[in-house]
């Protein structure tokens, strides 16, 4: 009976002993497993905040780059239209320039002329030089005619056509009306001489 009984406390000695080695083991692995989740827990949210990073980098890259696209096509719309104005400006500015400098000249030309008219004094000629005087005055007129109307016709398509008036209308004819007249008028006027001097040579002739 002692034999049995020693044979059996040995065999739970040697079981307890078992039960004490795989305690300790089971606890570690338990340990590092639950070390390695939390390990692969912590990487899987490094990673996502990462992707979260990434994907916020990622928009706004994208809006960078559109607004970049939209600056562009803004240049390009802006320069096209900038270099036409510029351009028609330019030319507009030419053709002013142009046009001021032909007025300007122009408006010497009838000063001048306007000062020759205004000087003109019919009452003032002599019976001598009546004729004289008239023919001269008559072309002086004519010529300041002529260049009034080849003024007004070269500014009429300009933005200063409205400076010279409404256009006269059988100026020049009139001016021929008025030279036949005038010529009429020293005519009358000189005959009397001519009717005297005929006689005074009739006169001698016959003497």
């Amino acid at each position: 009976m002692a034999a049995g009984t020693e044979h059996t406390q040995h065999l739970r000695l040697k079981e307890t002993q078992m039960n004490l080695n795989a305690d300790p083991y089971s606890s570690s692995e338990s340990e590092d497993f639950e070390g390695q989740l939390r390990e692969a827990q912590q990487q899987l949210e490094v990673l996502q905040h990462q992707r979260e990073q990434l994907e916020r980098q990622k928009c706004e890259m994208d809006d960078l780059n559109q607004q970049k696209e939209d600056f562009i096509n803004g240049q390009i719309e802006l320069t096209e239209r900038l270099s036409g104005s510029v351009t028609s400006i330019d030319r507009e500015l030419f053709e002013l320039r142009q046009e001021l400098e032909d007025l300007e000249q122009t408006r010497q030309s009838f000063a001048a002329h306007l000062v020759r008219i205004e000087k003109v004094e019919p009452e003032g000629w002599q019976r001598e030089t009546f004729n004289t005087e008239l023919n001269r005055a008559v072309c002086m007129l004519e010529q300041a005619e002529e260049e009034f109307d080849s003024a007004v016709a070269h500014f009429a398509g300009g933005r200063t056509r409205g400076v010279f008036g409404q256009p006269a209308s059988g100026a020049r004819s009139r001016t021929g009306e008025g030279f036949g007249a005038n010529f009429r008028a020293g005519l009358a006027y000189n005959l009397p001489l001519l009717v005297l001097g005929t006689l005074a040579l009739a006169i001698l002739f016959y003497k």
